[in-house]
């Protein structure tokens, strides 16, 4: 890549930075390992341009105790988006932008109906209907990420007349039905649904594979997101059982081998209906083969795994923190 295009990457680093985040990563890692910040600085952007990583990602990463090496197995933002880009093209990944286009592209699959604004306003009686079946009711934005406006609201306390009103001056244009995760998921951090995170890949040769599987654990949280200061665990693919502790993308947050809440254990949790959960997955990404590499979002219900979304821009830190090693190699033959 040329030295002109890492640098504009490191200006879009620049303009969307979480400032603060930094400034108390930087403090972290002058505590804690007595790097100075102007070395610091010195180093992430360095780092920055050589590795095609976000400077957040030098801290999560760990690149403050890796030499070169190491380094260069991680796979960074701007690696992500050139990787994504080729697997998952502009002209077809519309249909994992938007929540509305991915329900309706792989219904099959999921195991909860989901609405959207323009229903409710073309059929005045979906509303009533829809507040009468349903217990509770999640609001999004069909295009939003990382757990971003999300609300979960119980029906009794929403009106059926003003509900398409009310999702506009809420900024959301679509809502789902709560799903009621497995037990043993509820037992493990009841606070919000814990759902599992596969990346999967077909390759140019149309060979598919599993480039890791994880458990993402919610921390008194309604969401799951590791953006939302949630857990993330890696998960066996062979058995289903979690094989090491959950991690926080906070670098001043030690890794959990037991719920912080529950302290129920994270190591050794099974997850159940895995063969299941797998069956799915293949099937769902050689379903619509054009976007080649996606990081499914799976529910496990009392009677199955179900499908919550698609990610054609699917998390590097999910995937590669839990793990703790760079998986870039698992790309290059994609």
């Amino acid at each position: 890549m040329s030295f002109v295009r890492r640098i504009a990457y490191l200006g879009y680093y620049l303009r969307r930075m979480q400032w603060a985040t930094l400034w108390r990563f930087m403090g972290h890692v002058n505590t804690r390992h007595g790097i100075g910040h102007v070395r610091q600085a010195l180093a992430v952007v360095r780092d920055s341009l050589r590795y095609n990583i976000a400077p957040l990602e030098w801290y999560q990463f760990g690149f403050f105790g890796m030499d070169s090496a190491a380094k260069s197995l991680w796979a960074g933002t701007g690696t992500m988006y050139e990787f994504q880009l080729l697997s998952n093209p502009r002209p077809s990944r519309g249909v994992l932008s938007d929540k509305r286009h991915f329900y309706l592209a792989y219904r099959e699959f999921f195991r909860h109906p989901l609405w959207s604004i323009d229903e409710f306003r073309q059929d005045p009686g979906l509303a009533d209907r829809v507040l009468a079946q349903q217990d509770r009711l999640v609001f999004k934005d069909a295009t939003g990420n990382c757990g971003a406006s999300v609300r979960i609201h119980h029906s009794s306390e929403l009106q059926a007349e003003h509900l398409a009103e009310w999702m506009q001056q809420h900024g959301f244009d679509m809502v789902e039905a709560f799903v009621e995760q497995h037990s043993l998921l509820s037992a493990l951090s009841p606070s919000g649904v814990n759902t599992v995170r596969v990346f999967t890949l077909v390759d140019r040769a149309g060979q598919y594979r599993v480039l890791g599987c994880r458990l993402r654990i919610s921390v008194n949280s309604p969401v799951d997101n590791m953006a939302a200061g949630n857990l993330a665990a890696p998960i066996d693919e062979a058995t289903g059982i979690v094989n090491g502790p959950g991690v926080y993308s906070d670098i001043t947050k030690a890794p959990e081998s037991l719920h912080p809440i529950t302290r129920t254990p994270i190591v050794g949790f099974q997850v159940p209906f895995w063969p299941e959960t797998l069956d799915m997955v293949r099937r769902a990404s050689l379903l619509h083969p054009q976007n080649r590499s996606i990081g499914w979002d799976i529910v496990i219900t009392p009677e199955g795994p179900g499908l919550i979304e698609g990610n054609h821009d699917w998390c590097k830190l999910v995937w590669q923190l839990p793990v703790q090693r760079g998986l870039k190699h698992l790309l290059a033959a994609s």
